[in-house]
C-alpha cells in the first residue's frame, strides 16, 4: 500500500524536471502534481473497495477522514466498508450524515435502505425508500422494493417489484434466488423451483442457489439431485440437505439413505452428516 505515494513522488520528479527545461510555471507544475495524486488516490480508493480487507479498508478510509473530513466520497467509502465488514449501525450513520448533508442523493438513500434490510430493520428501510422519489426507477431500487414488500408478505407487489428488477439487469441471478427463496417461504415447491434454475442459467457456479433449488424439489418429495453442474464436494452437501429435508418431512428411511450416501460421496469425512445418521439410529 506504499507504492501510491512512491508514484506520486516519481511524478514529483518527473514534473519538476518537465517545467525546468520547458520554463513551465512551478504552479503549473504543483497543479499537475495535484491532479496525479487525486487520480492515484481514487485508484486506491477503488481497490479498497473491491479486492481490500473489508477490515483494512474501513481503517484506511478512516484514516483518509482525519486529513479531509468533508470529502464525500471518503464518507461514502468508509460506509461501503463498513458494510462489507458487518458493521451495519457504524455505515448507517455515516450514510445518514452523508444523506442530511447537501451532497446526500438517492443513491445514498439506496445503499441506507440496503444496509437497513441487513440489519433486519425492516420499518427504517421502508421509511427510507418511501422517502426516495417514485421517478427513481433503477435496478437497486425495485431489488429493495421487492425485498421490503416480501418482509410484509405482499406477495403480489413483491412478485411485480421482483419481475421489473430482473428485467432491468443483466446480471439477475442474485435476484432469482431471493424471488425463488421468497416463493419457498409461500409453499410454492414448483415456482421456487423454476426461478432457482433460472438464476443458474445465468452463474451456473452459485451454490446457494443449487442448495435452495434441492430444497424446493424436497418440498415436493422429489429427493433426487436435479441436473446442475457440481462438484464432488457440493454434491455430497446437497444430498446432505435433501437428507435433512426428507427427515424433516417425515420421511425417515429416505432421510437415513440419503445420509449414507452424503458419507460415501464426500471426498472427506463428512463429520455433520455421519452425526445426524448416529442419531437417527444409523
Amino acid at each position: 500500500m506504499r507504492q501510491p505515494g512512491i508514484i506520486a513522488l516519481c511524478l514529483l520528479g518527473t514534473v519538476t524536471l518537465t517545467a525546468c527545461q520547458h520554463g513551465v510555471s512551478r504552479s503549473q507544475a504543483a497543479r499537475a502534481v495535484a491532479e496525479a495524486q487525486v487520480v492515484d488516490q481514487t485508484n486506491l480508493n477503488d481497490i479498497m473497495l473491491t479486492v481490500g480487507d473489508p477490515k483494512e479498508a474501513v481503517t484506511y478510509f478512516k484514516n483518509a477522514l482525519t486529513i479531509t473530513p468533508d470529502k464525500v466520497d471518503l464518507k461514502r467509502g468508509l460506509a461501503k466498508s463498513e458494510a462489507r465488514a458487518g458493521l451495519y449501525t457504524e455505515a448507517a450513520a455515516v450514510l445518514t450524515d452523508i444523506i442530511a448533508s447537501p451532497e446526500g442523493t438517492d443513491a445514498d438513500r439506496l445503499a441506507l435502505a440496503d444496509i437497513q434490510i441487513r440489519s433486519n430493520d425492516w420499518a427504517q428501510a421502508e421509511a427510507t425508500l418511501n422517502a426516495i422519489p417514485p421517478t427513481v426507477e433503477s435496478f437497486e431500487r425495485y431489488r429493495l422494493e421487492a425485498m421490503v414488500a416480501d418482509s410484509k408478505k405482499e406477495w403480489k407487489k413483491a412478485d411485480s417489484f421482483y419481475s421489473i428488477a430482473v428485467g432491468m439487469t443483466t446480471k439477475p441471478q442474485g435476484v432469482l434466488n431471493n424471488w425463488g427463496y421468497s416463493k419457498m417461504s409461500r409453499g410454492d415447491g414448483p415456482g421456487a423451483e423454476k426461478l432457482f434454475v433460472q438464476a443458474l442459467t445465468y452463474d451456473p457456479t452459485m451454490f446457494t442457489a443449487k442448495n435452495n433449488l434441492v430444497m424446493s424439489r424436497a418440498m415436493q418429495h422429489k429427493y433426487d439431485l436435479p441436473v446442475v453442474d457440481m462438484t464432488q464436494d457440493e454434491r455430497a452437501k446437497l444430498i446432505y440437505t435433501a437428507a435433512l429435508a426428507a427427515v424433516k418431512q417425515g420421511d425417515t428411511v429416505t432421510g437415513k439413505r440419503l445420509l449414507q450416501e452424503a458419507i460415501d460421496t464426500s471426498p472427506v469425512y463428512f463429520e455433520e452428516a455421519a452425526r445426524s445418521l448416529a442419531a437417527l439410529g444409523g
